[in-house]
């Protein structure tokens, strides 16, 4: 019996051996430097308790008492590990190669020979779980996909492999190599390639018969072609989807669900992180601060596809979605009780079909419109919205206030609400090229109204009558919308002094030089007696303003606010063709691009329409007050104006403005 001395001396002897024991005849994939081998392991031994070899006479005894004749090799298998370095030569009396050797697993065992065996850290294998592969669904660039039946081009038979895809992905490791996972319809008679029952080196990525699994790069796989002209559902979806390229020009147009927040920017970087059975798609986006990084995004098929006399339609949704989340209230509002039944599905389509695919992958097919057009066209009063010719705001009333039901964006003073404002104005011959500013004051001033709150979105349509007859042939859309003087009980300046305003007098409008319109129509108490006693206002009748109490306490100590609101989108018309004109972010440098849904087409009655998307970076300096003058008097006839200016001034049907203050509580 040895002494505990000498017992934990010959403990700090053992070292640890890489290897693997099971209680039955198991296959394992042991990992290899050059390639995978499949090794077989005898049963348990019966002299290994825990790990640890013990010899038949005593589990304490000195090495020399070790049973002679008992080869390793015998208990251990034909391939005993390279981890034992030449100590596995001498103690099986045989000559291996490192080849013929493979580790998996670590064993303690007590060394009967004195050289010394290797060990350490970096010799030990990295042990992974199926969490540390990055599955895919798809192979990227192909059509193949998890199910797909493919056959497998590969050195190690001359008859042809087939099979079914069960997995496809990227093992761990620093090599980013894409594997596929088949599952073979015949057990195969290789020598040379390895094969399993769904593991990879070890970690199990999917399950079948023991022998049927081979793991094999993405380019080894292609469409099996017994089954070329068969219904299978792989083949049926590559034939649905050559039928909607001939008959689209795009094979597909897939719905996205979740929040896609608008277009502001352009893509920079996209990660895709797989974790069964989800797929997490992150984009980085960055803001688009100069037309180049505008023209990123733009070309043909971009934006909404046109088809069947939907342009009204596009060119609006275009408008309200693509740059700005004003209108996104409607994406994510849950049904109440005063909706209609099938509002949750509209809702759906609108923003899975329609909103998302344009926010993400920049367009949508024309079939995914369709699909909205024939539910207003069944749920609302306004009939021929599949087919016909329409208006913008007979898309609008259909849409917002019967079938989805949204809070009127305006609420006037004489109780009405709307979503859109008409401007009715009496021709003025003095103004030849009127801004939008100085026809909104003039049909405010002449309707007598005022809003009770600063809304979160105004679309206001032009004066026109029809769609041909314009009351001005030009009209500039102000980039800049002051509604300061039309908010019911709002704080005003005085038109002379500038500070707090406590009347208004509707009879000065447009009576002063410095100030036109509705500017013009306020005064503080001093300045009204002082401005109304020349002999031409002495019959103006004037009217006190409401002004909130607690703002009345601080007038002295601040200036009065302005209410702005801004541009983001212009509709126009020509020759009952919709187009639009959108910015493409918010503040005075947003870059603007154009829209068609019906740029170009191919082929005739079969074909189908081709939408573009183009940039348009002299529309910001066209839209100034100087660039509009220059441009004005430089091109006094309208074919001359350059193609972008002409449609903008001459064809603008709906002007849509936005308060990225308020738009935030709606």
């Amino acid at each position: 019996m040895s002494s505990k001395s000498d017992h934990d001396s010959e403990k700090e002897k053992k070292q640890i051996i890489p290897n693997s024991f099971g209680d039955s005849l198991e296959r394992y994939e042991l990992p290899n430097e050059s390639d995978h081998q499949t090794h077989a392991y005898p049963k348990k031994n019966q002299n290994r308790k825990n790990g640890i070899l013990k010899n038949t006479e005593s589990n304490h005894g000195p090495a020399e008492s070790t049973k002679e004749n008992v080869d390793l090799a015998d208990i251990l298998g034909a391939n005993w590990p390279n981890g034992a370095g030449p100590a596995a030569m001498i103690l099986n009396n045989k000559s291996r190669t490192a080849a013929e050797s493979n580790i998996s697993e670590d064993i303690t065992m007590k060394p009967s020979s004195p050289i010394p065996i290797k060990s350490g850290p970096e010799e030990l294998p990295t042990r992974f779980t199926a969490a540390d592969y990055q599955g895919l669904v798809v192979i990227p660039g192909s059509d193949l996909v998890i199910g797909s039946l493919v056959e497998v081009s590969s050195s190690a038979t001359s008859e042809g492999l087939y099979g079914v895809i069960r997995w496809i992905g990227f093992p761990p490791g620093a090599q980013k190599i894409l594997l596929v996972g088949i599952e073979l319809e015949d057990e195969p008679h290789l020598k040379n390639m390895l094969t399993s029952d769904g593991k990879h080196a070890g970690v199990r990525l999917f399950t079948c018969p023991e022998g049927r699994a081979i793991f094999v790069a993405a380019n080894k796989c292609t469409a099996d072609r017994r089954f070329a002209d068969v219904d299978t559902p792989s083949a049926a979806a590559s034939k649905v989807s050559n039928n909607q390229a001939k008959k689209f020009g795009v094979a597909d147009c897939p719905a996205v669900y979740g929040s896609i927040p608008p277009l502001s920017g352009c893509t920079d970087t996209c990660f895709t992180i797989e974790r069964s059975p989800l797929t997490i798609q992150i984009f980085i986006f960055t803001e688009i601060h100069n037309s180049e990084e505008l023209a990123s995004i733009c070309g043909k098929f971009k934006g909404i596809q046109g088809h069947h006399n939907s342009c009204y339609l596009d060119a609006t949704l275009f408008s309200m979605f693509t740059f700005t989340s004003v209108f996104d209230s409607i994406l994510y509002r849950h049904p109440g009780p005063q909706d209609i039944r099938n509002y949750s599905e509209v809702q759906k389509v609108l923003r899975d079909d329609i909103v998302n695919p344009l926010r993400k992958n920049v367009f949508v097919r024309s079939d995914r419109v369709m699909k909205l057009r024939e539910l207003l066209d069944q749920l609302s009063s306004v009939s021929g919205l599949t087919c016909e010719e329409k208006d913008p705001e007979e898309f609008l009333n259909s849409l917002l206030s019967q079938i989805m039901k949204v809070e009127p964006f305006l609420k006037l003073s004489s109780g009405q609400d709307s979503y859109f404002y008409q401007l009715f104005v009496e021709k003025d011959e003095k103004l030849t090229f009127p801004s939008v500013q100085q026809l909104f004051e003039q049909s405010f001033h002449s309707s007598d109204i005022k809003l009770k709150e600063v809304p979160s979105c105004f679309i206001i349509q032009m004066p026109r009558f029809g769609k041909n007859f314009k009351m001005y042939p030009r009209i500039l859309p102000s980039q800049v919308l002051d509604v300061t003087d039309i908010i019911e009980n709002s704080p005003r300046q005085c038109s002379l002094c500038g500070n707090l305003a406590e009347y208004e007098c509707r009879d000065c409008f447009g009576s002063l030089q410095s100030g036109t319109g509705l500017e013009c129509t306020s005064f503080c108490t001093k300045c009204r007696i002082t401005f109304h006693s020349h002999s031409k206002r002495t019959n103006h009748v004037s009217k006190r303003l409401s002004i909130p109490k607690d703002y009345r306490s601080m007038a002295d100590h601040m200036v009065v606010p302005r209410l702005y609101m801004e541009l983001f989108a212009v509709v126009c018309i020509e020759t009952s063709h919709y187009v639009a004109f959108v910015k493409s972010g918010s503040g005075p440098d947003a870059p603007w691009c154009f829209f068609d849904s019906m740029a170009d087409r191919k082929g005739e009655q079969n074909g189908y329409n081709i939408p573009e998307i183009t940039c348009v970076p002299e529309l910001t300096q066209w839209l100034s007050e100087e660039g509009a003058r220059s441009i004005n008097e430089t091109s006094t006839n309208d074919k001359v104006l350059p193609e972008h200016a002409k449609r903008i001034f001459c064809d603008a049907y709906m002007c849509l403005y936005q308060s990225t203050d308020i738009m935030m509580y709606h």
